[in-house]
């Protein structure tokens, strides 16, 4: 019975061992949320960049924003493909 209880113990690992700082608040969210959260923060930037500086004619600048919006939207499908098969997040 001893040597079930060790294995068990082993697989759950010791409370708080691996973050020395989970007795500090809650728990951090996960590293996918997390950057689902910052894409959504990127998008909406870029969207407010490209019309922006659209509207003011710098059409360089504007472009690069664009291009920062089309890779925050593909960041996007890439996380919701990723939760969708299962992945923690």
């Amino acid at each position: 019975m001893r040597a079930k209880e060790s294995a068990q113990a082993l697989r759950r690992g010791r409370p708080r061992y691996h973050d020395p700082t989970s007795q500090l608040g809650t728990p951090a969210l996960s590293a996918l949320t997390l950057r689902l959260r910052l894409a959504l923060f990127g998008l909406a930037c870029s969207v407010a960049g490209t019309v922006t500086f659209t509207v003011l004619g710098a059409a360089l600048v504007a472009l690069g924003f664009a291009l920062v919006g089309v890779t925050a939207l593909v960041d996007i499908g890439v996380i919701q493909r990723r939760r969708h098969r299962g992945e923690p997040g």
